[in-house]
């Protein structure tokens, strides 16, 4: 599967592309730090090795799918989903789960976002989800009007609460 234009094409994501993908993953993991230290966790030196470890591990398993941007032979974005299946946790039946989606900021108002969630979505339909669940920050408007516009729509609200709090 490769879908794009001249300029960006959406692809998957090969082990030579764990790199880029990987500091991209540390800037998803910095930003949301920032929207809410206390609830998101902070990034360390240590997060970019851990996100190449872990997404490549994930590289080979038959129910995720990593899907990369690239604009001149670097990668500018990226997206991670799995097939999952009912979740009584959640009280949800099977989903394709979309677990992040990021775009270089230096790349981001060019449409490569929507780029990545159609490409990502296309491919979780052929591989048989029935519908498509995410999360979006709270301070992610931007982010929430795309997801809107592809016609997601609020189901659960997360509330977090410090047990220090009283």
């Amino acid at each position: 599967m490769r879908t794009g234009n001249a300029a960006v094409t959406i692809r998957p994501a090969t082990p030579t592309d764990l790199s880029a993908i990987s500091r991209l993953g540390a800037l998803l993991v910095r930003t949301h730090h920032d929207f809410d230290p206390e609830r998101f966790i902070p990034a360390t030196p240590q997060t970019e090795h851990a996100y190449t470890a872990f997404l490549g591990a994930q590289l080979e398993d038959p129910d995720v799918l990593i899907l990369a941007a690239e604009r001149d032979g670097a990668v500018v974005g990226y997206t991670y989903s799995s097939i999952e299946g009912t979740d009584y946790m959640a009280l949800r039946g099977p989903a394709g789960m979309m677990h992040d989606l990021l775009v270089a900021p230096a790349h981001r108002g060019q449409g490569i976002g929507q780029m990545l969630l159609d490409a990502t979505m296309a491919e979780l339909e052929a591989r048989g989800a029935p519908r498509f669940v995410l999360w979006a920050a709270v301070q992610n408007e931007s982010a929430q009007r795309m997801f809107a516009r592809a016609g997601f729509r609020p189901t659960m609200l997360e509330m977090t609460r410090e047990a220090s709090e009283r």
